[in-house]
C-alpha cells in the first residue's frame, strides 16, 4: 500500500502497521487491544470529503454528533431524536448503576454481551426501553441522559476556576475570522477538574486551526483511538467541522491533521480490519453545504449533503464500553 495512491490510505496503511508492529496491551475494558503510541495522518481536503469508503460510514451519524457538540448540548435526546445511537451505552450505563434501576441486573454488560447471546438480548430490549423513556419523560431525561461534561459542554461552555464561562469555539470562529495568523487557534476539551464527571472522558482532547494562503487548516490531538470504529469517525467529524468553519469565514479547505496518541485496534475487531484491508478504496464523496446559512451556530442537519458516495459495505463490530 503506497500513501501516495489514495488519501483513504492514509488511514487503511495505520490499520496495516498497528496490525504488523502494534503490542499488545489490556485495557479498561478487559477487551484487549493491539497498541502503538504516536501516529499521524494528514487529508487534503480540497481532495474529496474524507468519508472512507472502504466499508460505509454513516454521514448522518457523523453530522448530527458533531452538530450536536457545536451547539453545546451534553444530552443523548437530541441524539435520539436524529436516530443516533452513538452514546447511548454510556447514558445507559449511568442509568443501571444508579440507585433508581431495579431491572435486571446489567453489571458489565459490555462483557456479558460478547458471550451471552440470551443476556444480549435481554440487554437490547432494557437498552431500548431506556432511550424511548429518554425520548418521552422530560424529568428522566434530564437526569439520567446528561452525559456531563463531554465535548459539547468544554467547545461551548468551559467553566474556568473563577466560575466564568467560555465559549471556545466561537472564540475561535472570531479568531480565525479577525486574527488569523495567531498560533493561538484552539479549543481544548480536556478540563482535568471535569474528567471525573464525565461518561467517557475526552478522546479527541484539543484541535487547532491554522489559515494560509486563504485557506483553513485544522490539527486535532486526540489521546486515544479505536482505530476500527472511532477514528473514521473523528476523521470525517474534524473534516466537517473545519468545512463548515472555513464556510462561515469565506476560507478555502486546506489540510486535516489527525495527531493521536495511543491508536488501538481492540483484540475482537482484528477480523474486521483484516477485511477492510482487503479491499480498494473508491472516490471520495462531495461535501454540500446550504450556502443560505452562514454561522455554524444555524446549521441542521438538512442543511449538510453527501454527493457521490459510493463504499464498500459496512462492517460490523461491538463496541468496547
Amino acid at each position: 500500500m503506497e500513501r501516495e495512491k489514495h488519501p483513504e490510505y492514509e488511514y487503511l496503511n495505520l490499520l496495516k502497521y498497528t496490525l504488523e508492529n502494534g503490542i499488545k496491551k489490556e485495557d479498561r475494558t478487559g477487551t484487549g487491544t493491539v497498541s502503538l503510541f504516536g501516529y499521524q495522518m494528514r487529508f487534503d481536503l480540497s481532495k474529496g470529503f474524507p468519508l472512507f469508503t472502504t466499508k460505509r460510514v454513516s454521514f448522518k451519524l457523523i453530522a448530527s454528533e458533531l452538530l450536536w457538540f457545536i451547539k453545546g448540548d451534553t444530552n443523548i435526546r437530541y441524539l435520539l431524536q436524529h436516530n443516533n445511537h452513538i452514546w447511548d451505552e454510556w447514558a445507559f450505563k449511568r442509568w443501571v448503576e444508579s440507585d433508581q434501576y431495579t431491572g435486571p441486573d446489567m453489571t458489565d454488560f459490555g462483557r456479558r454481551c460478547l458471550v451471552d447471546e440470551e443476556f444480549n438480548e435481554l440487554y437490547q430490549k432494557e437498552l431500548q426501553s431506556f432511550c424511548q423513556r429518554i425520548l418521552e419523560d422530560d424529568d428522566f431525561a434530564e437526569k439520567y441522559g446528561d452525559l456531563g461534561n463531554v465535548y459539547g459542554k468544554q467547545w461551548r461552555n468551559w467553566t474556568t476556576s473563577n466560575g466564568e464561562r467560555m465559549d471556545q469555539l466561537q472564540d475561535a470562529i472570531h479568531q480565525i475570522k479577525n486574527n488569523p495568523d495567531s498560533r493561538r487557534i484552539i479549543v481544548n476539551a480536556w478540563n482535568p477538574e471535569d474528567v471525573i464527571t464525565a461518561a467517557l472522558p475526552p478522546c479527541h482532547v484539543m484541535f487547532q486551526f491554522y489559515v494560509a494562503d486563504g485557506k483553513l487548516s485544522c490539527m486535532l490531538t486526540q489521546r486515544s483511538g479505536d482505530q476500527f470504529l472511532g477514528i473514521p469517525y473523528n476523521v470525517s467529524s474534524y473534516a466537517l467541522l473545519t468545512q463548515l468553519i472555513a464556510h462561515e469565514c469565506g476560507l478555502e479547505v486546506g489540510e486535516f491533521i489527525h495527531s493521536i496518541g495511543d491508536a488501538h485496534i481492540y483484540s475482537n475487531h482484528i477480523d474486521q480490519v483484516k477485511e477492510q484491508l482487503s479491499r480498494e478504496p473508491r472516490p471520495f464523496p462531495t461535501l454540500k453545504i446550504n450556502p443560505e446559512k452562514a454561522s455554524i451556530f444555524d446549521m441542521e442537519l438538512e442543511d449538510l449533503t453527501i454527493e457521490g458516495y459510493d463504499p464498500h459495505p459496512a462492517i460490523k463490530a461491538p463496541v468496547a464500553v
